[in-house]
């Protein structure tokens, strides 16, 4: 997603029964027609040395005989014939992310952690869920939603609050005028599901998974629903059940408050390379004297104070995006170069089309019901502001209030308890912003499973991302089948040591990575975030 990595949405109005009941226990999925397999189209160096497919899926499980929609799919097949041990599929997180990519992605990852034996062993799918990306039909209700430059998302009046209304109500319209059909039947139930289907057309009698960020609730509904065709699950940065989805997002706004100022502290740290403070404090004051300004005349002409909230978001997820994020934040204050912060923005932030936001809303809308009252949001969003939760506690409002005015009412949502299911693995980062720790052990008490917690993570779904000891007790599941200990209790079965903040490089180094222009070419995390359509 552009803003929150997996948290929130809202319930909609009216069309009494058109999201559809889903049981714990699932009946069998149709069987998909065999798979085209062809070079995937497009640049993504991930599916160079990929294949890829569409598979016909129903629209309504409830109704698998009528009208079919497809699910774009890839693979990287495994080499060792010998040690073959089925699929591998992976989802990103979102709601609302691109999968795709993920066959190549997992399968350089592993590689990369020295876990050659992986990709050797699995065939690594990716896919893009139902309306995301290259499946089709695409959902998109209104591609200009996030053009810069939007209204500030801390509301200055009840006219302030009001233009915010208008607009999210509008895009809620524009969402059930274009794809009203589809809205009902884009449930994570459907989208587990369609996993289903592909596992039947790949025809497989198991999967292993691996889900990051929302990827985890979407393999804990798979195992609820089918608990006997998993073989392995790997859940990477967990939702909390208990807060799907409102009252996710409110325990979000605290911790990206904390981390934000984890991220200035850092800044900090290092005034010697940045100069903007030597203190947290005073950092976090440099931070936003330039919102204030960009509140009264735009950076660049593009890039107010919501456009510099969601650019510095990257730091509050990941400390990978602590450098170049901070790179550009003292280019700007200490050298007036707007074109800094602007270029950031425009490469690692916007994103011209709608379809990862309005599916991100369209998903959670369908999974839960929401407060009907707007006073609620706008109370409990108040009460966190006025408490020095400032980062992150409106734009998290706007960034899921279409659902407020969604086309019906979802739900009811889905009890998510796994008997009979193999044990997972699941990891969680104690300092995780976008899908705090709690959610990890609770994920740990509804599924059979063991927990690694990564002690003083600040990093979002952090696997496969340089940490030694969490990588190499993946491999060791999807290789060998082994876990750790199982201890008592919903605590940690193991943890491993988060690795140190990044170190930056010296000014002189930091002055020969500026481009001729005078702007900076920022060094960012060549794996992508999870969690963010």
């Amino acid at each position: 997603m552009k803003r929150l990595a997996v948290i929130t949405a809202v319930a909609g109005v009216g069309l009494a029964g058109s999201a559809v009941a889903v049981s714990a226990s699932a009946e069998a999925t149709p069987a998909p027609a065999a798979i085209a397999w062809a070079k995937c189209a497009g640049d993504d160096p991930y599916l160079a040395n990929a294949e890829c497919a569409q598979i016909q899926v129903p629209l309504d499980y409830g109704h698998p005989n009528g009208k079919k929609i497809s699910v774009a799919i890839s693979r990287v097949k495994h080499t060792d014939d010998a040690h073959y041990k089925g699929v591998l599929i992976g989802n990103p997180g979102g709601p609302g992310g691109s999968g795709l990519y993920l066959s190549g992605g997992l399968a350089s990852w592993f590689s990369g952690a020295g876990h050659d034996e992986i990709p050797a062993d699995y065939d690594i799918i990716g896919f893009d869920p139902r309306g995301v990306g290259a499946s089709e039909p695409a959902l998109t209700c209104d591609p200009h939603y996030s053009d810069p430059v939007r209204p500030d998302y801390v509301p200055h009046s009840v006219a302030d609050e009001a233009a915010w209304l208008k607009k999210s109500k509008a895009y809620a319209e524009a969402c059930a005028k274009r794809f009203g059909w589809l809205l009902p039947h884009l449930r994570t139930t459907d989208a587990a599901r369609d996993i289903d289907a592909i596992r039947s057309a790949l025809g497989q009698k198991q999967i292993s998974y691996y889900g990051f960020s929302y990827g985890t609730y979407l393999g804990a509904t798979y195992g609820t629903l089918f608990p006997q065709r998993v073989r392995h699950m790997i859940l990477d940065g967990n939702v909390d059940d208990r807060g799907v989805w409102y009252d996710a997002q409110l325990e979000q706004d605290k911790a990206f408050e904390r981390n934000i100022k984890f991220f200035f502290g850092w800044v900090a740290k290092y005034d010697s390379v940045y100069h903007l403070g030597t203190t947290e404090a005073k950092v976090e004051q440099a931070y936003y004297a330039i919102r204030a300004k960009a509140g009264k005349q735009a950076i660049g002409g593009e890039v107010g104070p919501d456009e510099l909230d969601d650019t510095f978001l990257n730091a509050g997820y990941s400390t990978g995006w602590y450098e170049p994020t901070a790179d550009v934040f003292s280019a700007y204050v200490t050298k007036g170069d707007a074109s800094a912060i602007t270029d950031f923005y425009e490469n690692y932030v916007f994103s011209s089309d709608d379809n990862g936001f309005a599916m991100y809303n369209a998903v959670q809308a369908a999974d839960a019901r929401w407060p009907r009252n707007w006073s609620k949001w706008h109370n409990d969003a108040a009460k966190l502001y006025a408490q020095g939760y400032h980062y992150n506690t409106w734009g998290n409002v706007w960034f899921n209030a279409p659902v407020a005015f969604w086309p019906f009412q979802g739900g009811p949502k889905l009890k998510i308890k796994s008997r009979g299911m193999t044990p997972a693995l699941l990891v969680q980062s104690t300092l995780d912003a976008a899908t705090p720790y709690p959610g990890g052990e609770e994920m740990h008490k509804l599924l059979p499973s063991r927990l690694v917690a990564e002690i003083g993570g600040k990093t979002h779904a952090n696997t496969l991302n340089g940490n030694a000891c969490l990588d190499d007790k993946v491999a060791a599941y999807l290789a060998t089948d082994a876990l750790p200990k199982d201890r008592p209790g919903n605590g940690p079965d193991a943890t491993c040591k988060a690795l140190p903040d990044p170190v930056p490089a010296g000014a002189a180094a930091k002055a020969s990575a500026r481009t001729s222009a005078g702007s900076v070419a920022p060094r960012v995390p060549a794996r992508p975030l999870f969690g963010r359509p």
